[in-house]
């Protein structure tokens, strides 16, 4: 690409390859757009939360956070994550209110 053609022809391609690319943004875009409109959710779907208060029942009978995540099937880093949640909620609930 030393030589005026090359250049020439390295600019093209860029600019083709940065058309492609607004062409596909565009579209995802409007695929998005349109799946919010019927409805559809978009985005990482939720995994742990909805275990939430078995995971919480399940600590609070001794088990341990190990045999948690194997009988939930998620991991046991999941249920670390959990649990500190968890314990935030109660103590919120069971703090002395302030006047």
């Amino acid at each position: 690409m030393t030589t005026p053609v090359g250049r020439a022809l390295a600019g093209m391609l860029a600019v083709f390859a940065e058309f492609e690319r607004d062409i596909l943004r565009d579209r995802v875009k409007a695929g998005i757009a349109q799946a919010r409109k019927e409805g559809r959710p978009h985005g990482r779907p939720p995994t742990v939360r909805h275990h939430a208060a078995e995971i919480s029942t399940l600590f609070k009978e001794g088990i341990s956070k190990r045999q948690i995540a194997a009988r939930l099937s998620i991991s046991r880093a999941s249920v670390r994550r959990m649990l500190p949640a968890q314990r935030e909620a109660s103590r919120a609930k069971l703090a002395p209110k302030r006047a």
